[in-house]
């Protein structure tokens, strides 16, 4: 089976999972990964990410043009190419509305504190991207600045976005970016997100940089 075939299949059930999780409701969120060079994938606009059909993910180049496939591309295309054309590692970028971290990014707030080890180490911060219009030029150059230092972005009013060195890492990210709202939220509900104490989370912080260098 052609690497092409393969993401078309693998995007599909990455959909199932964000839907399944309850992070992409209706036709919301939206997927792509990288076939080559000047090749994506990417999932189709108005389609539940929960029950795709690989035939109905359409191929396209990073200049916008679909190739291969029927109907129209997602209304966020361009936040999508801006982010393989900026950076020729991203293999994979997921967008989706997890509930709580959405609401981190309603109420104006990133996801910066240091809670849990794993979580420091594989996602790092998330910090929040003013708000700019959905499928807009303005937001898919937004992202860029971001994109060297950190793995995933809340966007203001919007959702969230994730991206990696292949399709699977990206939505593994995407979720440990829920998980991380999720505890942020609960245990300041008890009383106060406290963060890993030091020196342990500078050794973290370290481990994850040099991670990050060897990717």
């Amino acid at each position: 089976m052609d690497r092409e075939t393969l993401l078309k299949e693998e995007i599909c059930e990455i959909g199932r999972r964000l839907w399944l999780r309850g992070m992409s409701s209706a036709n919301s969120g939206n997927i792509s990964a990288r076939v080559s060079d000047n090749e994506v994938v990417i999932t189709p606009t108005l389609v539940s990410k929960g029950f795709m059909k690989p035939e109905q993910i359409l191929t396209m180049n990073l200049e916008g043009e679909v190739l291969r496939g029927e109907g129209y591309p997602t209304t966020e295309t361009p936040m999508h190419l801006s982010i393989f054309k900026a950076r020729k590692d991203i293999q994979g970028v997921v967008h989706a509305h997890p509930p709580v971290a959405t609401s981190f990014a309603v109420a104006g707030k990133a996801l910066n504190l240091h809670l849990i080890p794993e979580a420091v180490i594989f996602l790092g911060e998330v910090p929040l991207i003013p708000f700019q219009p959905p499928g807009s030029q303005e937001l898919a150059e937004s992202i860029i600045p971001y994109l060297e230092e950190y793995d995933a972005v809340l966007l203001e009013n919007h959702g969230a976005i994730s991206w990696g060195s292949d399709l699977t890492q990206a939505y593994h990210r995407m979720e440990t970016l829920e998980f991380c709202a999720e505890i942020t939220l609960y245990s300041q509900i008890l009383g106060g997100a406290r963060e890993i104490p030091s020196p342990a989370k500078e050794n973290l912080l370290a481990l994850r940089a040099m991670m990050k260098h060897k990717q």
